[in-house]
């Protein structure tokens, strides 16, 4: 769990550093890189969307995902959380709710290949490198989404330590699961949530993203089910 520790508390530091310097930037700047953000993050979804290789797998993974998601109530639970949290922690005035700070932080932190695999590595065989290096590009990030989009993003490193360290701590068990083909489609999934966090941020949509979030790990069970249907017909 080296690896994960070592990157969600740079994730801590940099929200903390992040969240001191929003302080002192005016508002039509902070507006400004609101939406520089908004572009960055749909680049971001746009390229890891382009790791897919079956859109056939993509299709039904965001299909079914929305249907778990929707019928759990995802975005409605995160959301009454982040309400108790804003309460607490929102400033007045402030445009930018947590939840959408800790969606996308999230989102930005835990999708593709990289958090995936250096988790696997971390846990397989004690190899931290590739979080390391994973952690050294969230500190920088999260300075910039905190200094953007507030606290909720300094939240996120939760996310973060659950997400990495429950790959990192069953890595044994999800290991033949995690195929290279898995992984692309993993991603893809979650650079379409990435894109469509850029567009909410530009405000042109209001997806409840979190009701999508199921459709990054269907690719687990879909990938192995397309192989066996492929040998079978």
């Amino acid at each position: 769990m080296l690896g994960t520790i070592v990157n969600v508390a740079t994730v801590v530091a940099g929200s903390c550093i992040g969240l001191f310097l929003k302080k002192g930037i005016r508002e039509d700047i902070a507006d400004m890189m609101l939406k520089g953000l908004a572009l960055c993050s749909m680049f971001i979804g746009i390229t890891s969307a382009l790791e897919g290789q079956n859109v056939l797998i993509t299709i039904i993974s965001i299909v079914l995902g929305v249907i778990i998601g929707g019928t759990l109530d995802l975005d409605g639970k995160l959301n009454g959380f982040a309400q108790g949290l804003e309460n607490k922690f929102k400033r007045e005035g402030e445009k930018v709710s947590i939840a959408e700070g800790f969606i996308t932080a999230s989102l930005v932190f835990c999708v593709g290949a990289m958090t995936i695999v250096g988790s696997l590595q971390s846990g397989l065989i004690g190899d931290h490198t590739m979080l390391f290096t994973k952690a050294t590009l969230d500190f920088v990030s999260s300075m910039v989404y905190a200094s953007s989009l507030g606290i909720g993003v300094l939240f996120s490193a939760a996310f973060v330590f659950v997400f990495q360290g429950s790959i990192t701590l069953l890595a044994q068990w999800i290991a033949p699961l995690l195929t290279d083909a898995v992984i692309a489609e993993m991603t893809c999934a979650g650079g379409l949530l990435i894109f469509g966090l850029g567009l909410n941020m530009i405000g042109l949509t209001k997806l409840k993203l979190m009701n999508y979030l199921p459709a990054i790990f269907l690719p687990m069970v879909l990938v192995p089910a397309a192989d066996w249907l492929a040998v079978l017909f």
